[in-house]
């Protein structure tokens, strides 16, 4: 398995974006958790002051911390469609039967235009 992991230059600026999520506590306030990590939350008496603390809170984690993206790749595995290709090449009636799927499809259509 191949494991790449790429890092910018701390000099660029990035603008991040986030989900957040809002839901109404029991007492009135707000809290607002981003999605992806759920132990990053905060509580306010609006949104906006939960959005807003939210937003130094990460900020300040964000400080300490760096984000990388890292790419793996994926192991190769066999389609498991190609064990099923060509398994009726030799039948006799395999021209019958696509035919009768044919067949089958119009009718299903024919009726479909009917409604």
């Amino acid at each position: 398995m191949n494991l790449v992991v790429k890092t910018s230059s701390t000099n660029t600026a990035h603008k991040l974006t986030y989900d957040v999520l809002i839901e109404n506590q029991q007492d009135g306030k707000f809290k607002a958790t981003l999605l992806g990590l759920p132990d990053c939350q905060e509580l306010g008496n609006t949104e906006t002051e939960a959005i807003e603390k939210l937003s130094q809170s990460l900020q300040h984690r964000l400080e300490t911390a760096k984000i990388v993206t890292l790419e793996i790749e994926t192991p190769q595995s066999e389609n498991p469609w190609l064990k099923m290709a060509g398994k009726y090449k030799d039948d006799p009636q395999f021209e019958q039967m696509l035919e009768y799927i044919a067949e089958y499809r119009r009718e299903l259509d024919e009726n479909t235009e009917l409604i």
